[in-house]
């Protein structure tokens, strides 16, 4: 086939076509093989080089500002990057051909670490930075077994709790989220670890208890609401605190916790043991050293039989531990008891242990037992638990049910069973679980308090019963249960400790329905007194208007209204703000599983899952509008004929039938027509000897008419004062809420200022001269005592004379009977009576007081307190006297050459560490009185004015102290300068913890927009003289921290506040923010000293780029890119790439610019 050749025909062998195959593709082999090898090499060689060119550029000054850019600003994907790097560590080869790629990996990844250290950057050089950088090496602690070793940082926690005891003012949101912030914050501020931070706040929390010890008798919050802040608030905050951790360690961000370094808004904390422990370890730690403070823990009297409960309890478990182990042969009589030898230390550990903080391996800890033991045979039969009976079904029997009502339920399981018992019960048996529901179980059931109070709260509204038909409303079957739990829930400690755990909006919402119903209900005649000891309409009416009417300041006269910006709260509390509080509660229930009102107190219940308004109940609102319009006018006439008229008739009618029952008279013939509102002679047609029958709310509707009337007779002459008085009181026993229309209408009438005063001579009036004079002499000695010394006492007019309107409240109080059952009373009249005296001419407040020791010898001390109280409220150089007082106890006297350098500061100087020691008259410590007196003060803005005045003046002695000292080997030294800085530190901290109590939020927004600013634009060389640079600085220091403190105290340092506090705050640090780049500029001349200036601003950037990043990034691009530009020109570039770096994403392009420029 031509050229074509057979495969037949090639040849084979050496030299054949097969040979010549063969060696082609031999070659191809080794070519490729050679090629692959080499390409390996090259690879291998790339990766080192490449590993090798990485780890340089991350040594490189802007690499690493990039990656801080990221960690800052994407936090997501630089967590997604040290994962890879973990997971590369994890699965790193030992082989030694990878020796120089992991060598070069190593050096990456401690680069990469290096920008987890959040001050890694924080290189400001010289004073500043010692300033702004105080973080410090941590020494283990080593407290002595004394009160007076706590630092000074803590202070803060002794300041809020003991204010949070004023029983004057309830708190009407959770003092468990609030004691959360301020844990976080503290820890913070700090740079505390666990265990410092958690044991600072036990022994505040001991340091509260124990000023209980000797209490002034009065109605106030006593031993209850203290334990209830240590053994309930303070472990439920602590539980959130670990609720935070365990919710991060759960997260998809698991790998940063593994690497020991997580990030919680912005800050970073170690939890490999190296650094700072986790949250649990510092718990247990911190319970361990507690048992070194054996005088802290010394238990009240009241508590002693369970502390010790709670030791043999522990004992117990130990001892059947053992008994587990060594078989039958422990279980006999020959088995040894602990003795109990109880401290409040045991009471703590439950009440972790029950929340499952802590575990029972605690009770193994050396000394925790008791080492002293006694025979079995010497101890008391253990008696039945009455839990034990009642778990059984034994009926409730009056013995039963007193000592269920004196012992603690042990768990949730009997609570709910008496709730079920107080809906489903028989008529007593509803009676007596709802009795028994706000006995011991309550007030000492600290491990399920929280439990017990909302079980409490859902009874003051109770379900519809399926079988319920009628237009009467079921609420009046359940009338003997709502009885008994109004009776129980408004003692004044049980108030407080609902308003402790943040339910007084759930509380107002409950009881609007009970007042809108028996308000509206006929009595029948033989359900209308209100005075014996069956429920009645009038009695659980008048129960349920006054506890709502104790929750907000509904007697509150116009000139207080006016004001803004006053008291703890910036303003008025009103009803309507306790239902936006609730509703949002709701929705925030309803809406999300995990929000913050949840966090505090695990899953809540609420009632009703409906929102509620005060238009939900039209005879409650038209009381509450003519409530405001009589406080804010005088009364306008109404017409013959009117119902209302009609009804005041009737009320005055029976007044008058007392009246003339008692031989009394008007003063002339026509008594009944002077009586009446408009001339018509009373109704003939009703029995006069018969109370009217009227729902309550047309009573209340009629009475600030009645009380026109009898008030301008008794000012004409026609009524006598006696009668007056009488008349009032027999007002109240027909129906005890009209005490709440007498209270607002004459707190109104009196800034009216029409009466004339009376003379409390003893004759018409009742007269206090017996001991007028020694009331006055204690006023000023509890003021002195406090470093209040102003004129005080009475002006010696004779007789004393008060305002018509005061004489006739403070008349009718005295005749109320001091029993547990008027316990509710008495609470809606003590506030009322001091807010209304403190209105009055100064005399009026002694005369009261006077007459009021007279009544109650034994609330002598209490009532001498709450005058030398209201002197501050309206007297600005007695506040501004009290609060330099404050600080000379807490940091030492200016007065003295060295006290302000060497002694250490003292809470208990600052509170006391006793309120009253007994017989001794009572004698405050400047700080208590300040907390008992900041939230009456009228012109709370003074308050700014003075505290920092004193804040710079005690930094600027502290700095010419240390320039004075003898010592140049001391005054040269950094150590000694720092502890300078610390103590304007710790002056700094007071001041802020004393703003942010006295004012809030309104208070602190004008240390911001005014206060601040004017204080920098004012000169005051004029009056400082000569004074040295480093006090220049310190001065500067102080107030920022001052400010940033008290900032961070209001508005909180995290990144997620509520959105109307997130929203406040970026307001108010833009302005000021606004305001320091126009200094910068040179569009505000400056009145303060440059190295004032200078310090200030630093310290103030430098503070708030440690401790609150979050801020920053709500501040506007342009004004941290002038900011950042006005730190360079003084050479505090580091400190302007820090602030940058905190700007967010659209600062990014400003931090390469700077970085560009200082590089």
């Amino acid at each position: 086939m031509g050229l074509q050749i057979k495969s037949s025909d090639i040849q084979e062998g050496p030299f054949g076509v097969d040979n010549f195959q063969d060696m082609d593709m031999d070659s191809r082999g080794n070519f490729s093989a050679e090629r692959n090898e080499h390409r390996e090499l090259l690879r291998k060689k790339n990766t080192n080089m490449a590993m090798e060119v990485l780890a340089k550029l991350m040594e490189s000054r802007k690499a690493v500002v990039l990656l801080r850019l990221v960690r800052l600003n994407m936090p997501e994907k630089f967590h997604g990057l040290l994962q890879r790097l973990w997971f590369s560590e994890a699965n790193k080869l030992p082989s030694s051909s990878m020796k120089p790629v992991s060598q070069f990996f190593e050096r990456l990844s401690a680069n990469i670490f290096k920008v987890c250290d959040f001050e890694y950057q924080l290189n400001k050089g010289q004073l500043v930075r010692m300033l702004s950088d105080i973080r410090q090496p941590h020494k283990r602690l080593s407290y002595c077994n004394s009160e007076s070793v706590q630092s000074a940082c803590w202070a803060p926690f002794d300041i809020y709790l003991e204010h949070i005891m004023d029983g004057k003012q309830l708190l009407i949101t959770s003092g468990v989220s609030m004691l959360t912030e301020t844990i976080m914050l503290l820890q913070v501020f700090n740079r505390a670890s666990w265990q410092e931070t958690f044991l600072a706040l036990w022994l505040s929390a001991l340091r509260l208890v124990q000023r209980e010890h000797e209490p002034l008798e009065g109605p106030i919050p006593h031993l209850e609401s203290r334990l209830c802040i240590l053994l309930t608030i303070v472990p439920l905050a602590i539980a959130n605190i670990m609720d935070d951790e365990a919710k991060f360690c759960s997260s998809s961000l698991q790998g940063a916790a593994k690497s020991g370094f997580m990030e919680i808004d912005g800050h970073g904390y170690q939890v490999d043991g190296k650094g700072q422990t986790s949250r649990k370890n510092g718990l247990i730690s911190s319970l361990q050293v507690l048992g070194q403070f054996s005088g802290l823990l010394c238990p009240p009297a009241s508590v002693i039989g369970a502390a010790n409960a709670a030791a043999v309890k522990a004992a117990s478990f130990i001892s059947n531990s053992k008994s587990a182990k060594c078989g039958s042969v422990c279980g006999t009589h020959s088995d040894s008891y602990i003795n109990a030898g109880g401290n409040l230390r045991h009471l703590i550990i439950e009440a972790c242990i029950a929340r499952k903080l802590i575990d029972t391996s605690v009770y193994y800890w050396p000394g925790y037992v008791s080492a002293s033991v006694i025979s079995f045979n010497d101890l008391p039969p253990v008696q039945k638990s009455p839990w034990v009976v009642f778990m059984e079904g034994t009926p409730f029997s009056n013995s039963l049910v007193n000592l269920l009502l004196v012992t603690p339920a042990p768990s949730l399981a009997e609570i709910e069973k008496l709730y079920d018992i107080a809906l489903n019960g028989s008529v007593e048996e509803r009676s007596a679980a709802a009795k028994i529901l706000c006995g011991a179980s309550l007030s000492h059931g600290w491990n399920i308090q929280e439990h017990v109070l909302r079980y409490v709260v859902k009874l003051l509204s109770p379900p519809k019963p399926s079988i319920h038909t009628g237009q009467r409303s079921y609420l009046v079957d359940y009338m003997p249960m709502l009885s008994a739990i109004l009776s129980g829930a408004s003692s004044i400690d049980t108030v407080h400790v609902l308003s402790l755990h943040g339910l007084i909006p759930e509380v107002a919402a409950s009881l609007m329905p009970l007042c809108e119903v028996f308000g509206s209900l006929m009595p029948t005649s033989n359900n209308i007194s209100s005075t014996n000891d069956e429920p009645s309409i009038y009695m659980v009416f008048s129960s349920a208007f006054l506890f709502l009417l104790r929750l907000w300041k509904f007697y509150r006269p116009p000139i207080d209204q006016c004001l803004t910006g006053g008291g703890a709260i910036g303003g008025e509390l009103t009803l309507e703000y306790l239902l936006l509080l609730r509703n949002g509660r709701i929705a925030s229930h309803n809406y999300s599983a995990q929000d913050e009102f949840n966090s505090d107190q695990g899953q809540h219940e609420y009632a009703s899952d409906k929102p509620e308004y005060v238009d939900f109940y039209p005879k409650l609102r038209a009381w509450y509008c003519q409530n405001k319009s009589c406080v804010a006018s005088p009364l306008s006439g109404i017409s013959t004929g009117n119902p209302v008229h009609e009804v005041a008739n009737k009320i005055l009618n029976m007044i008058y039938w007392k009246m003339t029952k008692s031989g009394s008279s008007f003063g002339n013939s026509s008594t009944a027509t002077s009586n009446s509102l408009c001339g018509s002679p009373p109704s003939t047609a009703e029995d006069p000897y018969q109370r009217p029958m009227l729902p309550a709310w047309d009573v209340l509707e009629a009475t600030p008419f009645v009380l026109e009337a009898i008030l301008t007779a008794c000012a004409h002459g026609r009524l006598s004062s006696r009668d007056l008085t009488t008349g009032l009181r027999d007002l109240i026993d027909f129906l005890p809420a009209t005490l709440g229309t007498i209270v607002s209408y004459f707190a109104a009438e009196l800034t009216r200022g029409i009466w004339k005063p009376v003379p409390m001579n003893g004759t018409d009036w009742p007269s206090p001269a017996a001991i007028l004079s020694a009331i006055d002499s204690e006023i000023k000695e509890i003021l002195a005592a406090a470093g209040v010394d102003i004129p005080c006492g009475s002006s010696g007019q004779s007789p004393p004379m008060l305002p018509l309107p005061m004489a006739a409240l403070v008349s009718l109080t005295i005749t109320f009977k001091l029993n547990k059952s008027h316990e509710y009373i008495h609470a809606v009249v003590g506030p009322a009576l001091e807010n209304c005296s403190s209105g009055c001419p100064w005399p009026s407040i002694p005369i009261i007081g006077s007459l009021w020791a007279q009544k109650v010898r034994r609330w002598h001390h209490f009532i001498v307190v709450s005058c030398a109280r209201s002197v501050l409220k309206r007297n600005k150089v007695a506040v501004a006297q009290l609060l330099r007082s404050c600080f000379s106890s807490f940091l030492g006297s200016l007065n003295d050459s060295t006290s302000l350098l060497s002694n250490q500061s003292s809470v208990s100087r600052l509170l006391g560490t006793i309120i009253a020691a007994p017989g001794v008259s009572p004698s405050l410590a400047p700080g208590f009185l300040y907390l008992r007196s900041c939230r009456t003060i009228v012109d709370i803005q003074y308050v700014n004015g003075v505290i920092i005045g004193l804040v710079t003046e005690y930094a600027r002695e502290l700095a010419t102290r240390w320039t004075r000292m003898d010592s140049s080997r001391l005054k040269s030294s950094q150590a000694s300068l720092s502890h300078a800085a610390a103590k304007a530190r710790e002056v700094a901290v007071l001041g802020a913890s004393l703003l942010c109590l006295s004012g809030g939020m309104n208070l602190i927004q004008e240390l911001y927009l005014e206060t601040i600013p004017t204080w920098l634009l004012s000169s005051k060389t004029e009056k400082l003289g000569e004074v040295s640079a480093v006090s220049r600085i310190l001065e500067g220091y102080a107030m920022a921290y001052l400010l940033v403190m008290s900032g961070s105290a209001s508005w909180g340092i995290g990144s997620t506040p509520p959105a109307w506090v997130m929203a406040r705050r970026a307001r108010v640090v833009g302005v000021h923010m606004d305001f320091l780049v126009r200094v910068l500029e040179g569009n505000i001349s400056l009145g303060c000293h440059p190295a004032t200036w200078k310090a200030y601003v630093s310290c103030v950037v430098g503070l708030v780029v440690s401790f609150a990043p979050a801020w920053i990034q709500v501040v506007k691009l342009e004004t941290l890119r002038k900011l950042a530009g006005g730190l360079r020109g003084w050479h505090e570039s580091e400190l302007a790439l820090s602030l940058l770096e905190r700007g967010g994403v659209a600062a990014m392009g400003s931090v390469a610019e700077l970085l560009n420029v200082i590089s």
